[in-house]
């Protein structure tokens, strides 16, 4: 998964709200088409905190027929999440539509213990078959001891980190088996795609590549290759003015994901509730950011 950009589809809506299974399918289909390291359906970008179980079932399965269609080289991991119990409900229906793995979303809420937070992969992790990634954002922060602990678990196969301490990852990175995989989660995980390669962990989810995969994997093959002239341009000219953009409004983190992909002529609807759409200035704003960023790297809006 660290051989490409990590790509988090949006979840597409009617007008209505209602779920558009067509518009999803021809999304998924233009991101597998970019040959991503891995697509994660129903996650945060994907807006799995507003989908029902029939609906859910509806995004992944759909992914898996997209994924096998495009020769099933690209992993499937779909999102789960609550408390541990509605997270093996979730976790049963990927399994049953042929998901290949899950990332565990934080859960609902209240903070917990590291006993706790240990407990609820345990639980899960007995309820399926498929291999889990825990997702540490939020409430969800695992001292390098939980760590150990929870790689032991059969099927616990990864990290994705969300919370940007270096210090912390740096130690977690150190106490894992051989083969433990790590993530980069930070929202807007190119800002700091440099200090997470550093210590050790050089895979990273993308929001942009859910609507200019030309964007993403441009930085993404610049950063390999340590073109850091490129990096800087791309950070400086786009993803900070895209973060400071983003910064605003709350759930803008996936409100202008969505709004640029609608820009793109993509078919993901709005956002549901109780996210809101960019008002119209910030929506002009993010049309000449987007141009901009697609000038950069000669493709076109």
């Amino acid at each position: 998964m660290a051989q490409g950009v990590l790509s988090f589809p949006l979840a597409s809506f009617h007008e209505d709200g209602t779920l558009d299974p067509d518009g999803f399918r021809a999304h998924i289909a233009a991101q597998l088409a970019t040959a991503p390291g891995a697509i994660f359906p129903a996650c945060g970008t994907g807006e799995f905190f507003s989908l029902d179980e029939d609906e859910y079932r509806q995004v992944v399965s759909i992914a898996v027929e997209e994924a096998g269609e495009a020769g099933g080289r690209v992993p499937v991991v779909a999102g789960v999440g609550y408390g541990w119990a509605q997270a093996a409900r979730f976790a049963r229906i990927a399994e049953e539509v042929g998901a290949d793995a899950l990332l565990v979303l934080p859960h609902y809420l209240v903070a917990a213990p590291q006993d706790g937070l240990v407990a609820q992969l345990e639980r899960l992790a007995a309820r399926t078959r498929l291999p889990l990634i825990a997702y540490q954002r939020g409430q969800v922060a695992f001292t390098a001891e939980s760590l150990r602990r929870i790689a032991r678990i059969p099927n616990v196969i990864g990290l994705k980190d969300g919370h940007s301490d270096l210090d912390r990852l740096q130690r977690l990175t150190l106490a894992a088996p051989e083969g433990f995989l790590f993530f980069n989660g930070a929202a807007t995980a190119e800002i700091q795609a440099r200090a997470y390669a550093a210590v050790g962990v050089p895979a990273y989810s993308s929001a942009v590549h859910a609507f200019a995969p030309e964007i993403a994997d441009a930085f993404f093959a610049a950063l390999r290759r340590g073109d850091h002239g490129t990096v800087d341009k791309l950070l400086r000219d786009f993803y900070v003015p895209l973060v400071e953009l983003r910064d605003r409004v709350p759930g803008y983190a996936v409100s202008l994901v969505k709004a640029a992909a609608r820009l793109r002529g993509r078919p993901v609807g709005p956002v549901r509730a109780p996210l809101t759409d960019p008002s119209a200035a910030d929506l002009a704003e993010l049309k000449q950011l987007l141009t901009t960023g697609l000038d950069l790297v000669g493709a076109t809006l």
